[in-house]
């Protein structure tokens, strides 16, 4: 079976990790992933809780890889995307002037 090259990328606030692993072609994302050894390098990182992403989009752990790929480990959101837009239109309510 062919090889494929895909790269894992992990970023955590002032650090990334980024693995180039050669797999087979068709391994699923998650296997890639832990070949990569960034799970053991990041123990915050859940294995169970894991959400991955190809290209910024987000992909199921049993998807299959190509040659290529960029997998990225996702981190949990800090805000959810209602709260975010609340807190910027509040953020923008408080500038405007009287």
């Amino acid at each position: 079976m062919a090889s494929a090259h895909v790269e894992v990328v992990y970023a955590r606030a002032g650090e990334q990790h980024v693995a180039l692993v050669e797999v087979e072609e068709g391994t699923r994302a998650i296997a890639a992933v832990e070949a990569s050894g960034i799970l053991a390098r990041c123990p915050e990182v859940d294995p169970r809780a894991l959400r991955l992403g190809r290209f910024g989009r987000e992909i199921s752990r049993d998807e299959r890889v190509s040659d290529g790929d960029r997998l990225e480990i996702l981190r949990p959101l800090q805000v959810g995307p209602m709260e975010a837009r609340r807190l910027r239109a509040r953020r923008g309510r408080a500038r405007r002037p009287l």
